[in-house]
């Protein structure tokens, strides 16, 4: 069934196709037939009503410094196309949100992967709260005060911006380390938002698994260990990725998510979970399916690729 599906996402020259989640799904749905458009955030136009974007006719190849070839970009009405999937990073700030207002307009015309009211409500890191009982314990607050008394019980803890991603920011602080004041105060200079604090958890030695959910099942899951002398496990700090099993206990946490996923329209998403304790649930633009492939996994790039074209179908019978 081959399909019109526009591509919103951060500047295709600029991708390490190695690893890149979104290029993974762009050979896919070529492989499908399925026709292929690109624009970026910035292109994005709400005009009377209409949403629009200024994308070009896109083809894919994966071959290193030639993965891409752009037709002429013209003016297109993302309500004709059968899919869009919103696929840039985060920062989750202003821009990102009105992205996701303007493409909730499509629906449910256009299917929009991830669904972009329900990527509005769940950042990553206050999403994952609703599941307190699969999480370390956890704080999320601006006051100083909240959160020394945190460390204060905790001893050892970790500190990181609200809406970051990619590990930015993210600091690892002891009971005896003194930069704590001067950490809070440069949040307040940096961020508006609160700080998320949570006990630090040693078993982040051993790996933090990316486990890759698909329409609420588990499609694969790889573990990443933290560089010697860092803290975080991110691969764009170092993190080397790994193959990995999962735990009864992460089976346990994936069966509680997998359900409220599925329902919010959140095909694709990406759980970090570090010694059996839920830490983020990423649903912005979640990646590790090239790497889980890697590994001798699914291909999850196929994977979601049979979700969305299950979904169309589903949509069409209506």
């Amino acid at each position: 069934m081959p399909l019109s599906v526009a591509i919103q996402m951060d500047p295709i020259e600029k991708i390490d196709i190695k690893g890149d989640s979104t290029f993974a799904l762009a050979l896919e749905g070529q492989k499908r037939g399925h026709t292929l458009f690109y624009y970026g955030p910035r292109d994005l136009t709400l005009a009377d009503g209409a949403v629009m974007a200024r994308a070009a006719p896109l083809s894919v190849r994966a071959v290193e410094g030639d993965h891409f070839t752009l037709g002429a970009r013209a003016i297109q009405e993302l309500g004709r196309f059968d899919v869009v999937l919103m696929r840039q990073d985060p920062p989750f700030d202003m821009a990102y949100i009105t992205a996701t207002h303007i493409l909730e307009r499509l629906q449910p015309g256009t299917l929009v992967v991830n669904d972009p009211a329900a990527v509005r409500n769940a950042p990553e890191k206050l999403f994952v709260t609703l599941f307190r009982d699969l999480m370390p314990p956890t704080l999320v607050t601006s006051d100083h005060e909240a959160i020394k008394a945190f460390r204060a019980t905790h001893k050892d803890i970790v500190l990181k911006p609200l809406y970051g991603n990619g590990g930015a920011g993210v600091f690892r602080v002891k009971a005896d380390d003194e930069n704590l004041g001067a950490l809070l105060e440069m949040f307040t200079q940096f961020y508006r938002e609160p700080v998320i604090a949570q006990a630090y958890v040693p078993e982040v030695r051993k790996g933090d698994k990316r486990i890759i959910l698909i329409d609420g099942e588990v499609a694969g899951a790889i573990n990443r260990i933290p560089a010697k002398g860092e803290a975080r496990s991110n691969m764009h700090v170092g993190g080397k990725p790994e193959p990995t099993e999962l735990s009864k206990r992460e089976k346990e946490i994936c069966a509680a998510l997998g359900p409220e996923l599925r329902a919010r329209g959140l095909v694709f998403a990406g759980i970090d979970v570090i010694g059996g304790c839920l830490t983020e649930i990423n649903v912005t633009s979640p990646t590790g399916i090239v790497e889980v492939k890697r590994f001798g996994g699914p291909d999850g790039a196929a994977l979601i690729w049979d979700a969305i074209e299950r979904r169309i179908k589903t949509q069409s019978s209506r």
